[in-house]
């Protein structure tokens, strides 16, 4: 009996030996979270459904080139008979991986319906008996008796183990350099090596300056907290404190002193996850970062360098020291129920996960996510780091019972001394709603500023009002990324050289942009929006401090849900203290409580859902962004020429080069806009913008503004 194909040492996979090394394999992935017997179960038993006559035949005509006459179905098989057992042992549902390890993770209820029709099946008795004449040693797992989220998730850890292991074996037997390739890589002593030597040469460049004295303050306060044991902990640091530096020591010392197998920065936005993944590249070397979100995600069968093979090989299950990924990349894989995406969760355990910008995970997802990360730190022996300058103190929301009673330490106890000694900027709130065209009054009359409103189409009315002015910039993500590179340039080109300025923008500037104004003004919204946008102005603490103006547009709209319900919070509070007490981080404990008992906290109802194991309703409803977006290639400077190459040879590398060329669109906009957009393959996910694309506004016409979520 045979496991697979013929490989690269010309012989089939026996598959005795094939379910040997995946029960092995998975075993030693389940250990640290205490699930190796079960998981050397599932490996035993997830490829019993190959030992039928009809699948042997299967192989041998896809052996000699022959068509196969179809699919054939293995996995129910093995599960069947696990599920048999399992039951015995009272371990029920815990055969769900073996029955998903190809099709994805399915709910008790749908297994049961595909166990009873399979019930008096021949193969069923060609596997049982398989089963009777190998007779394997196995061992007697006990019941690690987790009931309802916590068995939700155990059993989609023991799915990764298995999934992760059999794909592994698999690619040892048809791809042996692959495998060798996944070795390559270095170990965390070596980065920590690394990086402590950056600091060094960077110690030694710096100026004096109050800025430069405060993130060193704080980065010798993140060395001090690494020797803490693992847990919860919370970087609080104002804007411009050096927090993604910072960060990343805590991590790496923090993983080193206590065992700890890698370390996972999870980043809210794409527009700013490339500039993370580089700077730590130049601090730790090219080798040393697995950046890996949606847009890296189109696999390169042709790349040669063997670097680049080996971080494309670990983007598949996260083996790897360092890997700086997105939020949602993160939490959907947690919450998901296909193989592919849960590969890698085992890989979580005894982590250290940093989450940047946490003010940001969506409030209506809140009690799932908060469940899983304390799962994670409480059973998987993760560290798990809250980092913003805006801090929700989520152990003191009632309306969160799973989180209820965790210990989050600060990393910098003396934070609100770092605060006051950085007030940068003094804060101006406007109650009197402003006209658009008062508004452009206000900004003509100042040579360098930067305006942030809550929605597309409010920047488009505040452009429309000052389309006379030859100073004037506009930033959105209806620009592709390499014309908001450019635009940036420009920006801080005319900021170094005291040349005028005006930018009109979106929230896309509101987190790592490194932009440094004198002046910002912000549409009234959500309270740690407002401190992220002034987080652009006066930057380096220039001794005169920067003013941040804080206004209602008269004709403005507000994206819907959460954000709505900030913005509502923000001018209660506004009105209350004052716009100087947003200096005070402690207002934002008062802002987050305030706005925890205004929403519901897991309005999808997903952990009654991971209560009943209903994995593909989970996956499905569990969605950090709501709307469905698309790639559309837009006609950019070289856009129509990297397409051109994509679409001639597709592969990682020349997707990577068309990325800065992209808008991504919500698919009703592309639905109703059929006369600018066109599907440029039908087997790709990827459409061409084929009207006019604005030299200041991108594709801004021809769409209405959603209002839900602008970023």
């Amino acid at each position: 009996m045979y496991a697979h194909t013929k490989g690269s040492r010309g012989a089939p996979h026996p598959l005795n030996d094939h379910l040997e090394a995946v029960a092995t394999r998975a075993a030693a992935f389940a250990q640290p979270f205490g699930g190796e017997e079960i998981a050397y179960c599932l490996g035993l038993f997830h490829d019993l459904g190959k030992a039928t006559q009809a699948f042997q035949n299967y192989l041998s005509d896809c052996e000699a080139g022959r068509k196969p006459a179809g699919k054939v179905v293995h996995a129910v098989w093995g599960a069947w008979l696990l599920g048999a057992w399992f039951n015995e042992l009272e371990l029920p549902a815990l055969s769900l991986p073996v029955l998903g390890h190809h099709a994805g993770l399915k709910s008790p209820g749908e297994a049961s319906s595909v166990y009873a029709a399979k019930a008096a099946a021949q193969e069923l008795r060609e596997v049982a008996k398989f089963l009777q004449a190998w007779s394997p040693e196995l061992p007697s797992p006990r019941s690690p008796r987790l009931s309802g989220t916590r068995g939700e998730l155990f059993i989609r850890m023991l799915f990764s183990a298995l999934v992760d292991a059999d794909r592994l074996d698999t690619e040892a037997h048809f791809d042996p350099e692959a495998a060798q390739l996944r070795k390559a890589r270095p170990n965390l002593e070596t980065l920590w090596r690394r990086f402590e030597a950056n600091q060094q040469a960077l110690l030694q460049k710096t100026s004096g300056t109050l800025v430069n004295r405060i993130r060193r303050t704080i980065y010798e306060a993140a060395l001090q907290a690494a020797s803490l044991p693992p847990g919860f902990f919370r970087l609080t640091a104002p804007t411009g404190g050096g927090k993604t530096r910072t960060g990343l020591a805590f991590a790496l010392k923090h993983a080193l002193e206590h065992g700890l197998r890698r370390v996972i920065i999870a980043i809210p936005y794409t527009s700013i996850i490339d500039q993370t993944a580089s700077e730590y590249r130049e601090i730790l070397g090219e080798d040393a970062v697995l950046e890996h979100h949606s847009a890296l995600e189109v696999p390169d069968e042709e790349e040669q360098d063997p670097r680049r093979v080996m971080l494309r090989l670990a983007s598949e299950n996260w083996d790897h020291p360092l890997i700086v990924t997105t939020t949602v990349q993160l939490f959907e894989s947690l919450f998901s129920h296909t193989p592919s995406r849960v590969r890698k969760l085992h890989n979580l355990s005894r982590a250290v996960i940093l989450i940047d910008e946490v003010q940001t995970l969506p409030l209506e997802l809140l009690r799932p996510t908060l469940d899983v990360l304390r799962e994670l730190v409480d059973r998987y022996g993760a560290s798990v780091v809250f980092s913003t300058a805006t801090q929700p103190a989520f152990e003191l929301a009632e309306r969160v019972p799973e989180f209820t009673g965790v210990q989050v330490r600060e990393i910098v106890p003396d934070y609100p001394r770092h605060f006051a000694a950085l007030r940068r900027v003094h804060y101006v709130y406007c109650e009197t709603p402003m006209a658009w065209e008062g508004v452009a009054a206000e900004i003509r009359a100042r040579p360098q500023v930067m305006v942030v409103l809550n929605t597309r189409k409010d920047a488009l009315r505040l452009l429309d009002a000052l389309e006379d002015d030859p100073d004037v910039f506009h930033l959105s993500t209806l620009l592709c990324p390499a014309h908001r590179r450019a635009v940036l340039a420009e920006i801080k080109k005319r900021l170094g050289s005291g040349m005028p300025v005006r930018l009109i923008s979106t929230q896309v500037v509101e987190a790592g942009v490194d932009l440094d104004f004198p002046e910002v003004w912000r549409a009234v919204g959500p309270l740690d929006r407002i401190v992220q946008a002034a987080g652009r102005c006066n930057r380096e603490g220039s001794p005169s401090p920067g003013r941040t103006v804080i206004f209602t547009p008269k004709d403005g709209r507000v994206p819907q849900g959460t954000y709505r319900s900030g913005l509502g919070e923000a001018q209660v509070l506004l009105e209350r203290y004052g716009p100087e007490a947003l200096h005070e981080p402690e207002i934002f404990r008062e802002y987050f409580t305030r706005l925890f008992s205004t929403v519901d906290l897991d309005k999808k109802q997903i952990q009654k859902l991971r209560e009943e194991l209903n994995y593909p309703e989970v996956a499905a409803r569990y969605r950090l962004i709501e709307q469905e977006t698309v790639p559309v290639a837009v006609p950019y400077e070289e856009g129509p020429k990297r397409l051109a190459e994509f679409l001639k040879r597709p592969g990682r590398r020349t997707w990577q080069r068309l990325q800065p060329y992209l808008v991504n669109l919500y698919r009703y906009e592309v639905i109703k806009q059929r006369d600018c957009v066109r599907k440029v393959n039908e087997n790709l996910n990827l459409y061409e913008w084929t009207c006019v694309y604005d030299a200041v506004r991108g594709i801004h016409e021809f769409f209405a503004d959603p209002a839900d979520l602008v970023v």
